[in-house]
């Protein structure tokens, strides 16, 4: 008797397959979160099932978990591809954004562990930024918001966050130049951690708040753009 094709068995027999897909889910929501996934792109699921090491059904699971999330849409005869954010979505996520962000900064505890890792990701995108490693900065800025989150000790804030922020990321990819996208925000960042660090939660609210005002903007001017058929400079 042959062994049945591995592409259609888990590598883990008695595993929990919720959980596996639920892992695999996370898994790939991270290669969203880090740009290697860019919107409208078509996934091979047999390559993608070989590459995360998981059987296609799990695999097909992992898809309508995260096409319930709006990370991937199905369209018959076509298969499963990366979602195409849209205006109205990225304006709900910065929505979303201050309602959970701000409020996390303005009752955090300066001596949170969550503020060690916001340092981290400062000196993380400082670092992308020198070596011209924009999507590396972009990246960074990501981890130093889900930081901001942790403050909340909330692991459900903390999830819906995530996702949030894959769908945003999305967004991003869509944009011509991410150096002017996150450059203007990296300073803004150090600014947030220090008022943090010295006890001024109110100040340190109060600037995330202005800076998601004018991230707002930002994405929303190239999203008009791209909708008119200009050019990003």
């Amino acid at each position: 008797m042959t062994d049945p094709n591995p592409s259609d068995t888990d590598p883990a027999p008695g595993a929990n397959p919720s959980g596996l897909a639920e892992d695999t889910a996370a898994r790939l929501r991270a290669r969203v979160v880090a740009g290697h996934l860019r919107p409208g792109q078509r996934l091979s699921e047999a390559r993608l099932a070989a590459d995360l090491s998981v059987s296609r059904n799990t695999l097909r699971e992992v898809f309508r978990l995260l096409t319930r999330e709006g990370l991937l849409t199905h369209a018959p005869n076509r298969g499963v591809s990366v979602a195409v954010p849209t205006m109205a979505g990225v304006l709900d996520i910065y929505r979303v954004r201050r309602l959970i962000e701000v409020p996390a900064l303005a009752q955090a505890w300066p001596r949170h562990a969550a503020v060690l890792r916001m340092a981290e990701c400062v000196a993380q995108a400082r670092a992308a930024r020198e070596a011209g490693d924009w999507r590396g900065v972009g990246s960074a800025n990501m981890a130093f918001h889900a930081a901001i989150v942790a403050l909340t000790d909330s692991p459900r804030l903390t999830g819906f966050f995530a996702q949030a922020m894959a769908e945003l990321r999305l967004a991003f990819g869509l944009l011509d130049s991410p150096e002017q996208l996150h450059a203007p925000f990296l300073q803004e960042n150090g600014a947030i951690l220090a008022l943090l660090q010295q006890g001024d939660m109110a100040g340190a609210a109060a600037l995330l708040a202005d800076y998601l005002d004018r991230s707002e903007r930002v994405v929303m001017t190239a999203f008009a753009r791209l909708e008119n058929g200009v050019t990003g400079g």
